[in-house]
């Protein structure tokens, strides 16, 4: 059977890549300057990661009108952010989420195979096109997609630096949080593209990382399914409690 985009949304183990997405979305300085002048992000690192997921999960997993309905929530929190109406900057926050969950699952269930490959590609055009990219901005093929993804322009500067600070070091956050973000920060450098992880000088333990990624392999596909979704659920049912009159 054909891995489509509900197969592999609801797994846990895409979180991983979280911090990692954003990197590449403020290392574009269309996103980033966006984000810096019109949001908390400073002192709220993590609620961008939330928002994020939320709309993921509803887009995906919700109905047609919640989908709609975070659709519109989303573009009214982007309403005064520079060029956060933008269709090309909407397109690299979109391709983000795509190549970051695919590096993810690649490193835990192995190389997708061309079927699959091409159809979550597909699939993940829903992800831009709920906030307004046109569907003939997303590349047609994996290959199409490399090509793109190679011809961005990406510039860490020092507002990108510091709201990477930020994000990889939260001051703001429970305990729990603060004891796990040793390790979301090698996972995170371990993701990035060595340019990137440079740019935004970060260190990177590399055989930690792939002691995390030989253990992920070996834990994360035997555990039940109602463990590997129970983020996605949470996600929707927080969603759905706050849509009620």
């Amino acid at each position: 059977m054909v891995l489509r985009i509900t197969d592999v949304s609801a797994d846990a183990i895409l979180l991983a890549g979280g911090a990692r997405a954003i990197l590449l979305q403020l290392a574009n300085p269309g996103v980033g300057h966006g984000v810096a002048e019109h949001s908390d992000f400073v002192d709220r690192p993590l609620d961008r990661l939330h928002g994020t997921l939320t709309y993921l999960y509803v887009t995906v997993y919700g109905s047609p009108d919640e989908a709609r309905s975070v659709a519109r929530a989303v573009g009214q929190a982007h309403r005064p952010v520079t060029g956060a109406s933008d269709p090309e900057l909407q397109l690299w926050v979109a391709a983000t989420l795509y190549d970051t969950a695919m590096q993810v699952r690649e490193l835990v269930y192995g190389p997708l195979s061309a079927e699959d490959g091409q159809s979550l590609l597909s699939d993940y055009a829903m992800v831009g096109t709920a906030l307004g990219v046109p569907r003939s901005s997303w590349p047609v093929d994996r290959a199409a997609f490399a090509a793109y993804w190679s011809s961005e322009a990406l510039a860490v500067d020092d507002i990108a630096r510091g709201m990477a600070s930020a994000l990889l070091h939260p001051t703001n956050v429970p305990w729990w949080m603060r004891v796990l973000m040793p390790t979301v920060r090698v996972i995170t450098a371990g993701l990035l593209p060595p340019e990137l992880r440079a740019a935004y000088g970060l260190e990177f333990n590399e055989r930690r990382f792939q002691r995390l990624v030989r253990t992920a392999r070996i834990v994360y596909p035997r555990l039940p399914r109602l463990i590997r979704h129970a983020p996605m659920r949470r996600y929707l049912r927080a969603f759905r409690a706050r849509e009620l009159p």
